[in-house]
């Protein structure tokens, strides 16, 4: 007979949900459209009701027994054999019944999924190595390389913050010390000189007497000069006082600062480290078919060569997986007297040990066998191929040569600087004899890097196919190891070559066409010029790129920039300067300054036959710029200051 109905005269309050209770419903109902738009056989259906309902029952038998085992006392004149009656239980404890139906929807939105994964078509678990799994899971990687790497920029802006916040705080310290030693100076010396002083000087009414009255008029007026040199003692004092509080206070800043700069770092670390873990798991599958994902189809030659290195690099990694060799992380190889088992250290043509890369044996050969970071840096790279060139940019989308690098070597759990001076000043150098794959390598005088790929090839952004793609290694080239530790001081920089920015080719001084962009002298809009760094000067822009380069140049010779009077000048500032000067300015609507390719430089190279002069005549044309025959020395109006982006005049 079923138990009678009971009524408590009012309705049940409704139970309320948490935020995470009702996420989990929602997605628990989610969840049961988890097969809808794919077409199921009545067996798969049938299979798919039948797993379902048995993971249900399951997480129902799990959510009681987890209730059930909870211990309960109770007194001892209530325990009973006697079943409480269903109803009873229910309005005793009201939220009983729903505690247990969100364990239920929690447990089965983690079962579902698995359920659906079993009877659902292309989900064989008996495939579990096969390629779509492969694909997947390296897909999965990305995504979490991609993500950390994104919250790892985050960080690094807000550490670059910090640290600008903690040099103000710093500023204000050494501002307030440097207040601090000049009051304490003046104090100082006022105190030296009271303490010199005589009684009388000290205290004038002591030389009072009246025997001499004569006296008494000084000796006040000293008694005055005295007090108020007291009063400014005391205020001096007061000053000091005030000026080490406030040291202190700077102090106490500069200690917070530093905090908030070491606590962004070590988030910053922790996601590099995470980064590193995520890498130190991939199989070498699963990193080979990284290199695969990603890339943009070019046209021509460079297709053919790109997809040559990439399946190059994917044979070496599965080479490795059917041998059974996973790559090592580079912490575990860093030490050639204790490398992990199976390994052996790679040796040069001296028979030393080279640092970063172990060898391990495939068949009956030794391989030599790079990091997992490594590993993971070159598939990134490699899985970028094709993707455009644009100065100044990391990635995803677009890249120049430092940060092209930067972004590949990030994916595998490592920071470089982004760009191709930083990186090599802060590198691990190596010899170009002992290059491995992985290493970065910097064209002759710096100004381009890539990642080597080994058989004489690297990948990186080039400026000269406005791509990421695979070249060949430039003789003279020299080389850093991202996984050894960086130097304690930074390797000199490399000599200047004749080179533009990530391989861009420099222009031949000759002949430029003047008048430009339909625009008449003087009159050329700002925003079709490229500004040069310093106060308001500008170029065209191609002129603009080749003196960056050349300032390069220059400050590598000579320790300072390029010093610079005079770049575009427009029809109006033409008319100021033939006014005050008629006889050296052209006339206005003339002046080769008008075309936005001509310069007038100081610091030295105004005086002709000077060091930086004589330096400029000698390299000056390899970045397009010339000095006229007019302005040279025995022309018609030498101007040793005056310098052209080729000859336009």
């Amino acid at each position: 007979m079923p138990a009678p109905r009971t009524s408590t005269g009012r309705p049940a309050a409704r139970p309320v949900l948490s935020a995470r209770e009702a996420q989990a419903l929602r997605e628990a109902m989610a969840l049961r459209t988890l097969a809808a738009g794919r077409p199921l056989t009545p067996a798969q259906a049938q299979a798919l009701r039948a797993a379902q309902t048995e993971a249900l029952r399951a997480a129902i038998g799990g959510a009681k027994r987890t209730t059930a085992d909870r211990p309960v006392r109770r007194p001892a004149a209530k325990r009973t054999p006697t079943r409480r009656p269903a109803a009873r239980r229910s309005t005793n404890r009201p939220g009983s019944t729903w505690s247990t139906r969100l364990r239920v929807v929690a447990l089965s939105t983690l079962l579902l999924p698995a359920v659906a994964a079993l009877v659902l078509p292309g989900t064989d678990p008996g495939q579990g190595d096969g390629p779509l799994d492969d694909t997947s899971l390296a897909l999965t990687a990305q995504s979490s390389l991609l993500a950390d790497a994104g919250r790892y920029r985050q960080l690094e802006q807000e550490v670059a913050q910090r640290r600008t916040r903690l040099q103000q705080a710093l500023d204000a310290e050494q501002a307030a010390l440097a207040e601090v030693r000049a009051q304490q100076a003046t104090v100082g010396e006022a105190a030296a000189d009271l303490y010199r002083a005589t009684p009388q000087q000290r205290l004038p009414l002591l030389s009072l007497s009246v025997r001499d009255a004569a006296a008494t008029s000084g000796a006040l007026v000293g008694q005055s000069i005295a007090e108020r040199a007291g009063q400014e003692l005391t205020a001096d004092i007061v000053r000091a006082q005030r000026s080490g509080v406030a040291l202190a206070v700077a102090g106490d800043r500069v200690a917070l600062a530093q905090a908030a700069v070491d606590e962004a770092g070590a988030r910053a670390d922790a996601v590099l480290a995470a980064v590193r873990s995520t890498v130190d798991e991939l199989t070498p599958r699963i990193t080979a078919v990284l290199a695969g994902l990603g890339a943009v189809p070019v046209t021509g030659p460079q297709q053919e060569r790109n997809q040559q290195a990439t399946a190059r690099w994917q044979q070496y990694l599965g080479g490795l997986a059917a041998a059974g060799i996973a790559p090592p992380p580079a912490a575990d190889i860093a030490d050639a007297t204790a490398l992990p088992p199976g390994f052996t250290p790679a040796l040069d043509a001296g028979g030393q040990p080279v640092p970063g890369v172990v060898w391990g044996v495939v068949g009956s050969s030794p391989v030599t066998v790079v990091s997992a970071e490594t590993a993971a840096a070159v598939s990134a790279a490699l899985s970028q191929l094709g993707k455009p060139f644009l100065p100044g940019t990391t990635g995803p989308d677009s890249y120049d040569c430092g940060g092209f690098t930067a972004a590949s070597w990030l994916l595998a759990g490592h920071a470089v600087p982004a760009t191709p001076q930083d990186q090599w000043a802060n590198g691990a150098a190596v010899p170009l004899a002992d290059l491995q794959i992985g290493d970065l390598v910097f064209a002759p005088g710096g100004q381009d890097v890539g990642i080597y790929l080994g058989d004489g090839e690297l990948v990186g952004a080039s400026a000269a196919t406005y791509q990421v793609s695979v070249r060949s290694l430039a003789a003279g080239s020299t080389a850093t190891r991202v996984t050894l530790p960086a130097p304690t001081q930074p390797n000199a920089p490399l000599p200047v070559a004749q080179a533009g920015a990530c391989g861009a080719p420099l222009p031949p001084p000759g002949e430029r066409t003047a008048a430009w962009g339909s625009w008449s002298n003087g009159e050329i809009p700002g925003e079709a010029l490229c500004r040069l760094g310093v106060h308001r000067h500008a170029l065209r822009c191609d002129a603009a790129a080749s003196y960056g380069q050349l300032d390069a140049a220059f400050t590598a010779a000579f320790g300072t920039p390029l010093c610079i009077t005079d770049s575009y000048r427009s029809l109006a500032s033409q008319v100021s300067a033939f006014a005050r000067k008629p006889g050296l300015a052209a006339v206005p609507g003339t002046s080769n300054h008008g075309w936005a390719l001509a310069v007038d430089l100081c610091g030295g190279i105004h005086v002709t036959g000077s060091p930086q002069w004589t330096w400029m005549t000698a390299n000056a044309a390899r970045f397009g710029f010339v000095q006229p025959d007019w302005a040279a020395p025995g022309g018609e109006k030498p101007e040793p200051w005056h310098w052209e982006y080729g000859y336009i005049s």
